[in-house]
């Protein structure tokens, strides 16, 4: 069913709500008048785009998807789905872009071959590196997109068969910071609380994130929550005035790069006026300067250094509105839940900023209960379950264990029958690192797995010349900016073409139905993981997966005792998703970690206990402001900053296949301050350059656009896949010491009228 814009806005249960700030609207989907969907089938699936979650009814009949609604049984979304849900049937039914049959490069050109042919080429090129130059010579760069069973898989074969950590994903690139912050902070990654807090929050701390067009059904539930409840208040933390601040009481437009010190700001008021808590801080909580434990009291005095009015300096706000929204934050009484994103995670000092927005929370003793809750977002479907969780990154290993521990290397390959002492006991290298190593010939053969760095990662002209400097293979299912430079591209099966789990922004687990058979010659990426390693010899470490099942369960075998205990894959299928950790005493999940009566492995009598922390106690950071890598000057004036609008997915190789979105969304354009554009002469629709230290572009303008960057700032759509106007060749490849995050999110521009 084709709907136009305006008519999708009016469909919507929560139009009026929504409308009021300026949101493309989550509706209620497939009307049961929808000719289209007579006598279809349905199977519950997981949305394909953010980490919300949501889950979604896909119709078929006659073998083909024919539409999808959103699932009323499902708690995350309840029936809503945004305007990309809506037409997630689209990307099922088109073949524009769809790779649909294996490619080989052949004197310059891909070319199509067999699976036979393609795999063998893929395996021979892989075990020719490892014999003749090591282990290490080879990576995997997987995705928060991956099904958890596929990347258990990959995960298995680098780490427990080949023997190096050289295992990668897209998550270093959004959501390494948030794992550092929990780990660092909690001892554990991932949140405390779950989604249900909205409900009972009455005062909402946004940072960072564009919750309204960037996870509209968490913004759906908020205004939701701000309109029923009673002096429900919001408050919106940002550089740029975006949507979120038509709902937002307290607005706080900070300088660029200044957000850690407004953090600090607002905890030097929590402090000074007595809003801590000082009996939770006592028995949960301790303090660190770097590597040293310090007193509250060093605590404080680090905090004078913050106070109002000289943070008013760095950061260009008011005092008074610091303190405004600090004792919003630490009032008494009222529930505060923080939420932010990429505009926190995506910076050189993220964990950083990730810690100091938990000393809020920490200090008030407001965490742990329905409410009161820091809550990341995740900007992909499985980010959590199928990378954090199953430990794909070069620095894990499954639930929370790390590749430097002997005996967690020992625990993971008693599991999974290898030999732990061919496993590395060294992190690999991280995304930016391994992507320079290829252009070094250190990496001698790269898979990439449902994801496209060509286009996707920061300093950009770097990333492509080192894609053309290494065996390159692809596994997806739409043609991309880093296709185009592989030697072998493998077509995926796509979303329901293929069963499997997802884990969202909650700690929820959900089970996705295979709806249809693959198109074209399309396989699993689990077939393909498995039969590249079989065909390089690893074959009797795999053979006994016969079923998704089986490597579930097996992988469960890892979860048990640490804290991300799962549930049999059978109850996933029938159930909307549950949240971990799950045992005997929490059958039906966990909604509150680390609280008594709610999660499995808080002793009776204790309350609250972070025992990801050996003295249960989380830690509060004492975190100096920093300035971002890179700081405009005389040559490059502006600050510029990158994101994305509610019809606009990554790098659109699937939405831009839905043309019902792309009308109401197709141009890409550079946001600027109406007095900047005065002083330029730029008018919206004219082309303007932009020049950082790494590249240059030429793009369109726009002034008074969705979004408003103050002075002296530009924020640019990072989705683009024009060749000639790809947004990170301006990127910076920076990264946070800890993380290893890049800072996408602030470098310095120079913008000309072309």
């Amino acid at each position: 069913m084709e709907l136009s814009r305006r008519a999708f806005v009016k469909a919507s249960a929560l139009a009026a709500a929504l409308a009021a700030a300026g949101c493309g609207t989550p509706a209620p989907v497939a009307p049961k008048q929808d000719p289209a969907l007579e006598g279809a089938t349905w199977h519950k699936t997981v949305c394909r785009y953010c980490g919300v979650g949501c889950g979604v009814m896909v119709g078929t009949r006659d073998g083909k998807v024919v539409g999808v609604k959103g699932d009323t049984e499902n708690p995350v979304n309840k029936g809503l789905l945004c305007v990309k849900g809506y037409y997630l049937h689209r990307i099922m039914q088109t073949e524009e872009g769809r790779i649909l049959r294996p490619l080989i490069r052949k004197d310059g050109k891909l070319v199509e071959a067999s699976w036979d042919e393609a795999l063998d080429l893929v395996a021979s090129k892989f075990r020719e590196a490892i014999d003749q130059y090591g282990p290490d010579s080879v990576g995997f760069y997987g995705s928060g997109q991956t099904l958890v069973e596929e990347s258990y898989v990959a995960n298995k074969l680098f780490k427990g068969c080949i023997g190096t950590n050289n295992i990668e994903g897209n998550p270093r690139t959004c959501m390494a910071s948030a794992v550092a912050g929990f780990a660092s902070t909690f001892g554990k990654d991932e949140p405390m609380g779950s989604l249900d807090d909205i409900e009972h929050a009455d005062t909402f701390f946004i940072i960072g994130s564009n919750t309204a067009e960037a996870h509209p059904i968490v913004y759906n539930r908020v205004t939701t929550r701000k309109q029923t409840g009673q002096d429900v208040k919001v408050i919106l933390a940002d550089p740029r005035k975006h949507r979120v601040a038509d709902i937002a009481d307290i607005f706080l437009p900070f300088k660029p790069g200044t957000d850690l010190a407004l953090l600090n700001a607002l905890a030097q008021v929590i402090v000074a006026e007595n809003l801590h808590d000082p009996d939770f801080i006592a028995r949960h909580t301790k303090f660190m300067q770097g590597d040293e434990e310090i007193s509250f009291e060093q605590y404080a005095a680090f905090l004078q250094d913050y106070t109002p009015e000289k943070v008013a300096g760095i950061t260009g706000l008011d005092p008074e509105q610091i303190r405004a929204a600090a004792r919003l934050i630490g009032a008494r009484g009222r529930k505060t839940m923080s939420m932010w994103c990429m505009g926190i995670n995506q910076r050189t000092v993220g964990t950083w900023l990730n810690n100091a927005i938990y000393n809020l929370h920490l200090l008030t003793g407001k965490i742990c209960q329905p409410g009161n809750s820091p809550f990341s977002l995740t900007g992909q479907p499985s980010a959590c379950g199928s990378v954090r969780e199953v430990g794909a990154l070069s620095h894990l290993l499954p639930c929370g264990r790390s590749v430097t521990n002997e005996e967690h290397r020992k625990q993971v390959a008693a599991v999974w029958g290898v030999d732990h002492t061919k496993m590395s006991p060294n992190a690999g290298l991280h995304t930016i690192a391994l992507f320079k190593a290829a252009g070094e010939g250190k990496i001698k053969a790269l898979m990439i797995c449902c994801t496209n760095p060509g286009h996707s990662l920061p300093n950009l002209n770097s990333v492509r010349d080192s894609l053309q400097k290494t065996f390159l293979v692809c596994l997806d299912a739409f043609h991309n900016r880093t296709t185009e430079l592989a030697d072998v591209v493998l077509p995926s099966a796509l979303w329901c073409e293929k069963e499997g789990m997802y884990g969202n922004t909650e700690r929820r687990t959900q089970h996705l139905a295979k709806a249809v058979e693959p198109k074209g010659e399309s396989k699993p990426d689990l077939w393909i993981l498995l039969e590249i390693a079989r065909r390089m010899g690893y074959g009797e470490y795999f053979a006994h997966y016969t079923s998704n099942e089986v490597i579930w369960e097996e992988y469960r075998k890892l979860a048990q005792g640490t804290g991300y205990d799962f549930a049999p894959y059978e109850r996933y299928k029938q159930e909307r998703g549950l949240r971990w950790p799950i045992t005997d005493k929490t059958p039906n999940g966990c909604a509150i970690r680390y609280a008594e009566g709610y999660d499995p492995y808080v002793p009776a009598g204790e309350g609250i206990r972070f025992y990801g922390k050996p003295d249960g106690k989380a830690v509060i950071y004492a975190r100096p402001h920093q300035d971002p890598a890179e700081m405009p000057d005389a040559e490059y004036p502006f600050y510029l900053s990158t994101g994305r609008i509610l019809e606009h997915w990554h790098t659109i190789t699937m939405t831009k296949r839905v043309p019902e979105i792309m009308k109401g969304a197709g141009e890409f354009y550079c946001e600027l301050h109406e007095e900047d554009a005065a002083a330029m002469g730029i008018a919206t629709g004219d082309l303007v350059r932009l020049t950082t230290r790494r590249g240059s572009i030429v793009t369109k303008a726009r002034v008074k656009g969705r979004g408003v960057p103050q002075r002296g700032m530009a924020m640019l759509l990072m989705h683009d896949d024009d060749p000639e106007r790809l947004t990170n060749f301006l990127t910076n490849d920076a990264v946070d010491a800890t993380s290893k995050q890049m800072e996408y999110k602030i470098c310095a521009v120079r913008i000309e009228k072309v």
